[in-house]
């Protein structure tokens, strides 16, 4: 799958696209973002993480199919 990271995400990922082997579809976020704290522990430290499905912010229990676009917005600061 590929993964869209902005602002903080995107510099512990690396990349503003990273791809992300999950393995079998559909899965659930809660489960995607185990894995994804599994290679990026960073993410994990942050005070939260969002993630959007097709352009809409999802929960936990919201699917990620095949070919969805997923990405994760981290808390945003202004100024």
């Amino acid at each position: 799958m590929k993964i869209i990271s902005f602002g903080r995400a995107k510099e512990i990922t690396g990349d503003l696209f990273t791809v992300f082997d999950v393995g079998n579809y559909p899965l659930s976020v809660a489960t995607f973002k185990a894995s994804l704290f599994s290679q990026y522990p960073a993410l994990e430290k942050l005070p939260s993480l969002a993630v959007a499905v097709n352009s809409e912010y999802a929960a936990d229990e919201t699917m990620i199919n095949k070919g969805d676009e997923v990405a994760l917005i981290p808390p945003v600061s202004g100024g």
